[in-house]
């Protein structure tokens, strides 16, 4: 080894603290620099690989059969921009029978007589294509449960068609719920529900602008009203990017926080290392290293815990993307996604540039130092600084321990700004980790929509032992009744009931959650974003995403179909709801009296009235329930989130990361103060102070540093939880009222700022024993 690598060695191994500091903030900034560019690289990679496989439709476009015909729609696969083309296929939305393998949803099906393969080559993942009549294949995402060999029964169609599942696939692009071939279509379109589907790709498709030239360019020589709705690839990809999308805008937060508190660590630990080994970089230069070998020497030394730090940061980082694009990649049925190597080499390539670079700045001082002077230094800092402060401090009323540690930061500013700076990015972390958790929670109030004290959920279908029945329910459970029970019942306050049906929505494939309330529901915790909520038939509140993928707005008019007849509502209201991807229609019942007159699947919720004991609420309810079929408990219906809970430890462990460097940085800071001052403690104990004061005088130093930091970090938290938010809420499509904003409660702030002296007072405690264990002798005798 030659004598530079010795020298390093030699520091890496007495500076223990140092290393360990530098070693776990390059740790955590590069493991969440990692989890986070990898997500954002690779999440949509599962999502395209299928795409490119199956040649998805950049866009597919349902029309009214009423208003084009077959032959125009051909005609339009001519069009410009338009590079290939599949359809037209029949198309229609039917609902069929409920039965034991699933209710009966509203689903779309189209006429095709394969697969297809230049435009939406619709992937088997099971059983095989329809070939004949009385076949079906239903699609993997589709709300019926898809399994071959199963009976559908469209009842409410001429001569009740049955169809037999013989297959199970998937369209990237989601252009229908199940397949048919084309001659079975004019048994599913008796009723006049029938419509075209043609798909669509681009010479040119990468952005929105591009999809809404190529669809007015194929629709251009179309009558006027044709268009029955059309959806974008970019729809698709985007709401297939959202679960591993949602984890960006943290993991940035939190990555930001970790560089910023390298760069800030390893340039006060070289500094303080430089100004402290003084003595030694004489010796060197005077053994014959030059100033540029001294330099290398002080940037290797945090060069060596920063790889280290780098390489645990790559595996950890690794560890936990993985599970969280594995998911991704079962939908598609692609493999899991690995971590992008470039993302690595970034990663590593930037932090371990950026140690050097800092670590080169502070050591620069190093090399400029005359070798005369250096060797002339002692270990012992002037006696002279921050004197000025010791007056004013004398006077007060205080212990003079504590008066002597309040005057230490003015001796040492730089380092006392270094270590305020690293408290205040711990606060900061913690501040933004409060704020996300309580966020997070009324997030999924919202989704619960537990302001209800007592519940009856809905009953279920009664199959009976011999099979199903289709379209039963229990005996006894009209809603009715239940409604009269709960209503005569003593303790009963508000009151609601709210039925749930499955429709469709002109534009997307897929099924819409009508949820149809019966009473004022708009105390049952549904939080509003804007507008207001339904006060008459007719109206409708519906989610952010429900507006996005519409492309509507407060005031539009929609209509729900998949019903007896159809159904058009005016938004008056946008909702906080994640359920179902957002697309969901909360509505007043009445406003589906004649297209569904028999809302059976009904669950009742109650909130008791003022003084009213819930748990004997229920025992008495569920005496009156009984003959019913159902049974009332407290609480609410819905659980909680497996992402919720994955943010919520990827939160915790980063944070406490955070802390656990800024704990060590304000030890780091500490201990180099303490070991400067080793003679001075000396005369203070030869003087009288006790180890008691000793360690008193030690952690009231770092008393201003840390109320200061935390005084100034909890607004920088709050700040960077404002930021973060919205845009975690952006990325899933979601809007966040002020209500899931506004988490931070005064006492909270003020706990907050106090955690900002805990940290500090934590990692000086070490060192404050240390010193008060030194030995007198010993110390008087340092130089």
């Amino acid at each position: 080894m030659s004598a530079l690598g010795r020298v390093v060695r030699s520091g890496v191994g007495r500076r223990r603290v140092q290393t360990l500091v530098i070693g776990l903030t390059t740790m955590m900034a590069v493991a969440a620099s990692v989890l986070g560019g990898s997500l954002l690289v690779v999440s949509g990679a599962p999502f395209d690989d299928a795409f490119a496989r199956q040649h998805g439709a950049h866009l597919s476009v349902r029309f009214d059969a009423r208003e084009v015909s077959a032959a125009q729609l051909t005609r339009s696969k001519d069009a410009e921009g338009v590079s290939g083309a599949a359809g037209p296929f029949h198309t229609a939305t039917v609902t069929p029978r409920a039965d034991a393998a699933g209710p009966g949803w509203p689903m779309t099906v189209a006429g095709r007589s394969g697969p297809g393969r230049d435009v939406d080559e619709v992937a088997l993942t099971e059983g095989r294509w329809a070939t004949r009549p009385g076949e079906i294949v239903l699609s993997a995402d589709s709300p019926q449960i898809p399994t071959p060999g199963r009976r559908i029964t469209f009842a409410g169609l001429p001569g009740e068609p049955v169809l037999t599942v013989v297959g199970v696939a998937r369209s990237v692009t989601r252009t229908a719920d199940a397949w048919v071939v084309p001659s079975q279509m004019p048994a599913l379109t008796a009723s006049g529900r029938g419509g075209y589907q043609m798909l669509y790709r681009f010479t040119s498709a990468n952005s929105a602008a591009r999809i809404t030239a190529g669809g007015k360019a194929v629709t251009a020589t179309l009558p006027a009203g044709a268009v029955a709705g059309e959806q974008s690839w970019l729809t698709v990809r985007k709401n297939a990017e959202r679960e591993t999308a949602l984890y960006v805008p943290f993991l940035a937060a939190f990555g930001a926080l970790g560089l910023v508190m390298s760069v800030l660590v390893v340039g006060n630990v070289i500094a303080s290392a430089v100004g402290l080994g003084t003595r030694r970089i004489g010796i060197l230069k005077a053994v014959g290293f030059t100033p540029a070998q001294v330099v290398r020497a002080y940037v290797g030394q945090a060069l060596v815990p920063a790889a280290a730090g780098t390489v645990l940061g790559v595996l950890a980082g690794h560890l936990l993307a993985v599970p969280v694009l594995a998911e991704a990649g079962e939908v598609y049925g692609t493999s899991s996604p690995a971590v992008e190597p470039l993302v690595d080499l970034a990663v590593v390539a930037g932090m371990l540039g950026l140690v050097a670079a800092t670590a080169w700045a502070s050591a620069r001082r190093a090399g400029r130092l005359r070798t005369v002077d250096a060797l002339s230094a002692g270990r012992t800092a002037s006696a002279g600084r921050g004197r000025w402060a010791a007056r004013p401090a004398g006077r007060l009323p205080l212990p003079r321990p504590v008066a002597l540690g309040l005057t230490r930061p003015f001796a040492r500013p730089a380092r006392a700004l270094a270590m305020g700076t690293a408290i205040l990015f711990g606060t900061v972390a913690v501040t933004f980790t409060v704020g996300m958790g309580g966020s997070l929670g009324q997030v999924m109030k919202a989704k619960a929509h537990d302001a209800a004290d007592v519940v009856v959920p809905a009953p279920m279908p009664d199959f009976g032992p011999h099979g199903p029945a289709p379209g039963k329910q229990r005996p006894g459970t009209d809603p009715a009744a239940v409604a009269a029970v709960v209503g005569s019942a003593d303790g009963t306050g508000r009151y609601y009931r709210a039925a749930t049906v499955r429709a469709t929505v002109s534009g997307p494939t897929g099924i819409v959650d009508v949820i149809a309330f019966t009473g004022d529901a708009s105390w049952g915790g549904y939080t509003m974003v804007s507008g207001r909520w339904f006060d008459k038939p007719g109206e409708a509140v519906v989610p952010t995403p429900f507006l996005a993928v519409t492309g509507t707005r407060l005031g539009d008019t929609v209509t729900l179909g998949g019903l007896a007849e159809p159904v058009t509502v005016r938004i008056v209201g946008e909702v906080l709801d994640p359920r179902n991807d957002g697309m969901q229609v909360f509505l007043d019942a009445p406003t589906l009296t004649a297209a569904r007159p028999d809302l059976t699947d009904t669950s009742h919720h109650i909130a008791v009235a003022p003084g009213t004991d819930a748990s004997a609420y229920v025992t008495a309810l569920n005496k009156a329930l009984t003959p019913l079929g159902v049974t009332a408990r407290t609480g609410a219906l819905h659980g909680g989130s497996d992402m919720v809970a994955t943010l919520d430890a990827l939160s915790a462990v980063l944070t406490l990361m955070l802390v656990a460097v800024a704990a060590l940085g304000v030890l780091n800071g500490v201990l180099l103060d303490t070991r400067e001052r080793v003679r001075e403690l000396g005369v203070y104990k030869a003087l009288g102070m006790t180890p008691r004061q000793t360690v008193a005088m030690v952690l009231t130093s770092v008393l201003v540093t840390g109320l200061a930091a935390g005084a100034l970090g909890v607004p920088l938290g709050v700040a960077l939880h404002g930021q973060v938010l919205p845009a975690m809420g952006d990325s899933v499509g979601l809007r966040l009222p002020d209500s899931v904003m506004a988490v931070h409660g005064r006492g909270e702030w003020l706990a907050l700022a106090l955690g900002g002296l805990l940290i500090a007072v934590l990692g000086a405690l070490l060192p404050a024993c240390w010193a008060a264990g030194a030995r007198t002798v010993a110390a008087l005798r340092t130089e």
